[in-house]
């Protein structure tokens, strides 16, 4: 099963089709800025599955802060990231994932980067697949022995 996650893509929806059809996923991810992209992107793909959820430019929208999906035996925390302060570091929303008993967090907001899996939880921040710099997304494919993360630039 291979899953994209994008995040932060602020009206940007080219990126992400690219990477759909480059890499062919079973399933998409998108941590927020702007969720009407990913409602977008659900109605271009209907056969995709799709989750997302708010972002802090998303004041509008009904979606959730946070979502848990459980898939291949692996339990994922999504969320932005703003409202746990993850500008600041990393911990609140760590201890949050922690406490929905997840393998793997995912948040966007920072626009950058992020991918540490050397401890129990790991932490993986797509960057931002908008306007800001090189646009970026995480791959995610789920095998025997766990998830294989990569980031990816577009």
């Amino acid at each position: 099963m291979k899953i994209l996650v994008f995040s932060d893509s602020h009206r940007e929806l080219s990126y992400m089709r690219q990477a759909i059809e480059l890499e062919h996923p079973d399933y998409v991810f998108h941590l927020g800025d702007h969720d009407r992209d990913a409602e977008q992107i659900s109605a271009e793909y209907p056969t995709l599955p799709m989750v997302w959820v708010r972002g802090n430019c998303d004041g509008w929208s009904d979606s959730p802060l946070t979502h848990v999906v459980d898939l291949g035996g692996v339990r994922f925390f999504l969320c932005h990231g703003h409202s746990f302060g993850v500008k600041s570091g990393y911990l609140r929303a760590a201890y949050a994932a922690m406490e929905q008993n997840a393998d793997v967090l995912l948040f966007g907001h920072t626009h950058e980067a992020y991918l540490d899996d050397t401890g129990e939880l790991t932490l993986l921040n797509p960057g931002s697949c908008g306007r800001w710099g090189r646009p970026t997304y995480a791959s995610i494919r789920i095998e025997a022995g766990g998830p294989e993360i990569r980031l990816h630039e577009i």
